[in-house]
């Protein structure tokens, strides 16, 4: 059931989607009702969380099922304290646990004292997180440590830092606990960055995975595990993951390839290029190299080699690349409001296809190119396929596997069996559902995978395969 508004865009942004999502090829399959439909329900699955919180175990430490037991124990220990909640083992991604998530719960209290928090906080709190105190905006003016708070989300980013109110367009989250007054919280320390609203009664009931098992899980999207399986790595093979940061693909190939071989690994931003070293150092992975290096130059224009192994590489130097390109990210959930102009919101396919022009000439021939993104936009993922096959002759499409998403969207003039060797992960496939003890009881197993496959955050994975250019 929907309880929070479709995701608020500019119009020009809005009007640009929907061209997009209603182009004649879909218009003329499905119908313009059914297509106007499907955007619509597309918009409010937006805003809305995903139905299940998804984690990857780290199997190069621990088995699958050591760590469920562990999370288990953990589960137990945090609000689902009482609740029988299954802890589910992907069966086509064997190192993927999926937890249901509990609600819409529509009767909580709201109370008198109110914390407002940002839009990009208010997205973490509906999947499981507490409330840290950066990402609070406004608190109300009698507020102490110790109090039931309501927490409300600014999703259009209108109120001011240490208003005691405000009466702008705000979502509930839920209720919470807070750990400090609203002096300390507003008295201008930087050191401030710990808890400060934990929260009791979210609308969405998720575990937090702060500090929980960091060894051993890995949070991440459905689809961005099924990402790295596409890609099949191999032990022994020399793999670059080409805008790497945060490091969850990076880690999770390597993973794969039982840490044997080399996984390179570059961003162009120094902190994002330091989380992937945490990250693999925190799992225990040695395969990964980082470079803080921009990928649009990762190519060797000359001949010599370069004697660390590093950044720009020689042409044919890959097994496999990966390209999980930066985009506009519309398909991220939970998101309510975004403020991108149109410019934004299409900048971004010039950029994709340098890179991808970069890992076409540094992959081998007989190697797999993997492109991706967090988007829902065509332009991004079915118009760089159709460009990119017209572009490189030595590029084929591939079949995926596993193939969990849908085919991709008509409109770029792909083939119907080219669409097919597409993975599109489109929320709009399935309608929102109230989650409660009573309904998981009674849920066959099988049912609830099919729901984690479809109700996730919107996707997109194209599968190459690189032949002899002429």
């Amino acid at each position: 059931m929907s309880i929070f508004p479709k995701i608020s865009l500019r119009l020009e942004v809005e009007s640009y989607l929907k061209d997009g999502f209603m182009n004649k090829e879909v218009v003329s399959a499905l119908g313009k009702q059914e297509a106007e439909r499907k955007f619509e329900t597309l918009l409010n699955r937006l805003s809305h969380p995903p139905s299940f919180t998804t984690v990857r175990v780290n199997t190069h430490l621990a088995s699958v099922q050591h760590v469920k037991n562990l999370l288990l124990d953990e589960l137990r220990k945090q609000q689902f304290n009482g609740l029988s909640v299954p802890i589910l083992q992907h069966p086509d991604l064997q190192d993927v646990l999926l937890i249901p998530v509990i609600g819409p719960r529509k009767n909580i209290k709201k109370q008198q004292c109110e914390a407002i928090v940002g839009a990009l906080c208010g997205n973490a709190v509906l999947r499981g997180a507490h409330v840290y105190i950066p990402g609070i905006v406004s608190a109300s003016k009698f507020m102490k440590a110790g109090d039931v708070i309501s927490v409300y989300s600014d999703i259009k980013g209108k109120c001011k830092k240490g208003a005691k109110e405000f009466d702008g367009t705000k979502v509930f989250l839920g209720n919470g606990i807070s750990e400090l007054s609203r002096k300390q919280i507003f008295s201008g320390l930087p050191e401030l960055k710990g808890i400060g609203i934990k929260m009791t009664e979210p609308v969405y009931l998720s575990p937090s995975f702060d500090n929980v098992l960091p060894s051993y899980l890995f949070l991440q999207n459905l689809p961005s595990a099924v990402v790295t399986h596409v890609l099949d790595p191999q032990p022994g093979e020399k793999i670059l993951d080409l805008c790497a940061a945060p490091g969850g693909k990076t880690t999770h190939i390597a993973a794969l390839m039982h840490d044997q071989g080399e996984v390179i690994a570059l961003d162009k931003t120094f902190n994002k290029v330091e989380k992937i070293k945490q990250n693999a150092l925190l799992l225990g992975l040695n395969s990964i190299r980082t470079f803080c290096f921009d990928g649009t130059k990762a190519l060797k224009l000359d001949t010599v080699n370069n004697a660390e192994g590093g950044p720009p590489f020689l042409p044919e130097s890959f097994d496999r690349i990966l390209l999980d390109a930066p985009c506009s990210g519309l398909g991220q959930r939970p998101n309510m409001a975004c403020s991108w102009t149109l410019k934004e919101v299409t900048s971004y396919q010039p950029l994709q296809r340098k890179l991808f022009t970069v890992a076409v000439e540094l992959l081998k021939p007989g190697a797999v190119l993997v492109y991706s993104t967090c988007t829902v936009t065509l332009a991004e993922n079915e118009e760089q396929v159709a460009w990119a096959l017209r572009t490189f002759p030595c590029l084929q499409l591939h079949p995926q596997e596993p193939q969990i998403g849908g085919a991709g969207m008509m409109g770029a003039g792909l083939s119907l069996e080219q669409l097919k060797q597409l993975q599109r992960f489109d929320p709009s496939v399935v309608s929102l559902l109230d989650t409660d003890i009573d309904s998981l009881r009674d849920a066959v197993t099988g049912d609830m995978i099919w729901l984690a496959n479809k109700d996730c955050i919107g996707f997109f994975i194209a599968k190459f395969i690189k032949g002899k250019c002429t």
